[in-house]
Formats: C-alpha cells, structure tokens, sequence
C-alpha cells in the first residue's frame, strides 16, 4: 500500500480543497473548504460557471447573501462526491460576535436543508475566539455541527470541547511557521511545534474524555501528517495527498488513545482564564488575529469578483 492508503488505516483523510474536481482520485471521507480555497476555486475556468449561476439566480441579494449561495453550492459537489461532511466557513468579520455567528450558521444550514443536504453532512466553521466558542455552544444544542478552525493552543481546545464542539482544527503548519521565523530553525519530525502542539491537544482530550473530534489542518510537508498518524482526521491539500499517493514508505501509528496516560493536568476554562492563556502565548494571538485578516481579505476580494458580475 502506499502512504495514503496505510495513512487511512489509522486517520480519517479529509481533503482540504475548493477544487472538487481534485478529490475524487483520493476518495477521501470528508472535505473541507475556507475563504482562500474558495476565491482559488472560482478564479478558475471550470468552477466560473457556479459563481455565475449564483450572481445570476439571485440578482436582488446581497453580495455576502451571494457568497453564502456559492459556499453552499460548492459544498453540495464536493458531498456529490466523499461519502462524509463538508465543512463550511462563516463570514470571519463575525469572529468577535457570537449573536451574528449564530445567526449565520443557522442561515447557512438552512440552504443546505433547502438543497437537500442533512444537517449532519455539514460542519460550520467558526473561528476559535471566545465569541466564536459561545457560538458553537448554542449551534451545538441545536443540532447544528461546528468545526472550530483558526485553533493554534491548548486554551482554544479546551473552551472548545467544553463548548461540546464538533470537531477542532489544530492549525500545524502555521504553528510551524510562527516558530520557524521566530527562532530562526528548521524543525522536523516530532520535534515541529506544530505537530507537538496537536499530540498535546489529542492526549488531553482522551485523559479526560471529551468527545470532540481533532483534525490537524494546515500542513506543509508530508513530515508533519505522517507524525500525526492516528489522530481522528487530518485534512490534507491534494498536492500533499498526491505525495503520500506516490510513496511505498511505512507509515507508523504514532497517535494512540493509550498515550493519554501521560501526565497531564485539567485545567478550568473560563472566559478570563482563557484570554490570560491567549495573552501568555503570542504565537497563539498574532496566528489567530492573522488568520482572521486574512480570510477577510480574501471575503472581500471574493466581493469584488461578484460586484464586477453584477
């Protein structure tokens, strides 16, 4: 078997993409889609079409209202396709208000029940701010699945999964990144912050029984997956699919749910221990406040397009 077919044996591989054309080949379980992978997908030829239809059946909405309609719509391919969930991103501009999240999750999952999707094929993506939490909290007792993305600490996880989340998705190689530039030092194996940083996050959460699922998202090489094997899912970009695809390479388990027998210590999650946690580590502030911008940036440049059309 090659890496990826070993790699499933262990892990849920999910296919981190706007480009469903790409994720048939790998027969992931689920997918997941952002801002930035969503503008990559409709600047290209093929995917045009789909933005042009929703600009054109929906002429007296607004442009946000617009985009809801093409996440939706790229989110009912890619479930044409993997036999799981699709992850759908809200609005980053809301981050900091719960109210407006909860509304736009609701908004969102009610034009996947109008296409024809169940609710459970559909996870919500909400960035991990306290606000964002609190949102996922109510959208949770409601029946609506959260994925907590932009997650780069162990306070993230925590509030989380005693918000009774979903699913969370550890960013690796952005963590990777922050550390890399800071110390000026390449890491590898299981010495990447990153890849710490989610083994830490899985260990905690079967100590102490939290149902949440953990997904490390985010990867920049093949390294950091393959130490991560045996997390509940991983999401992959298919360039990085496409590797594992191609090498014979043993993969070896190295995520257990024995390994939380290491000692950790339970920490109370609060809304002030939790910003103090945030403030204390500043990769954790400036990769969130950073992640955020960016997929603002990329909502907007998604509104340009859309204007043009108009």
């Amino acid at each position: 078997m090659n890496q990826l077919e070993q790699l499933k044996q262990f892990t849920k591989v999910v296919a981190d993409t706007g480009d469903f054309q790409s994720i048939k080949q790998y027969t992931p379980r689920d997918a997941t889609t952002n801002p930035s992978l969503i503008l990559k997908a409709v600047q290209k030829p093929e995917y045009k079409p789909l933005l042009e239809k929703a600009v054109r059946d929906f002429p007296d909405l607004s442009t946000g209202d617009v985009i809801d309609r093409v996440l939706v719509e790229f989110g009912m391919e890619i479930l044409k396709i993997i036999p799981g969930r699709v992850s759908t991103e809200i609005d980053a501009r809301l981050s900091f208000d719960t109210e407006a999240t909860v509304a736009k999750g609701r908004e969102l999952i009610a034009l996947y029940e109008e296409a024809g999707a169940g609710r459970e094929r559909v996870l919500i993506k909400i960035a991990s701010t306290w606000e964002g939490i609190r949102a996922a909290e109510i959208l949770q007792e409601e029946g609506i699945r959260c994925n907590m993305t932009l997650l780069f600490s162990l306070a993230q996880a925590i509030a989380c999964a005693e918000a009774g989340a979903q699913l969370i998705s550890p960013f690796v190689g952005r963590i990777y990144d922050w550390f890399k530039k800071a110390n000026d030092l390449e890491y590898t194996g299981a010495e990447d912050p990153g890849v710490q940083s989610v083994k830490r996050i899985y260990n905690y959460y079967r100590k102490f029984g939290y149902t949440t699922e953990v997904m490390g998202a985010s990867f920049r090489n093949t390294s950091q997956i393959l130490e991560l094997a045996g997390c509940d899912l991983l999401t992959i970009s298919p360039e990085l699919l496409q590797k594992l695809a191609d090498s014979n390479e043993p993969v070896e388990r190295k995520l257990t749910p024995t390994a939380s027998a290491v000692s950790i210590e339970k920490v109370a999650i609060d809304e002030k221990t939790f910003r103090f946690m945030m403030n204390e580590d500043a990769m954790a502030t400036e990769k969130l406040a950073e992640g955020i911008r960016a997929f603002c940036a990329d909502s907007g440049k998604l509104k340009q397009i859309i204007t043009g059309m108009r």
